[in-house]
């Protein structure tokens, strides 16, 4: 296993309301496969499959207001209809940005992340 960058986010937890619910949110929206920990934390694991890049805990409670964190997508508009059907809340709808396109959405806990393609 390598070390991890100097000052780099490494590891990212969100706080959910109902762990089964969000669990099953991100893997419908993103694909996203977990490690479990127990009745109140999943892992997130990495897209390469070794070890994990966050995790979903339900002992601790979601905020819409902290940072904002942000997922890359290939196809943004195929991105923007996987969280509606996941059962995400898109709060701001697809705009331009400078080189590329991004939306914002909550999961079903209230978390507000948003995703961008490269233009």
């Amino acid at each position: 296993m390598s070390v991890p960058p100097h000052h780099a986010i490494s590891y990212i937890e969100f706080g959910v309301t109902d762990l089964t619910v969000a669990r099953a949110f991100y893997e419908s929206a993103f694909g996203w496969e977990f490690n479990d920990y127990g009745p109140s934390y999943s892992g997130i694991r990495s897209p390469d499959g070794t070890g994990e890049v966050g995790g979903l805990t339900s002992a601790s409670a979601p905020t819409g207001d902290g940072p904002l964190i942000l997922l890359f997508s290939e196809d943004l508009d195929a991105t923007v209809e996987s969280v509606r059907a996941a059962g995400g809340s898109i709060t701001a709808a697809p705009y331009e940005f400078p080189d590329g396109r991004r939306f914002e959405f909550t999961d079903p806990s209230g978390n507000r992340l948003g995703v961008y393609a490269e233009a």
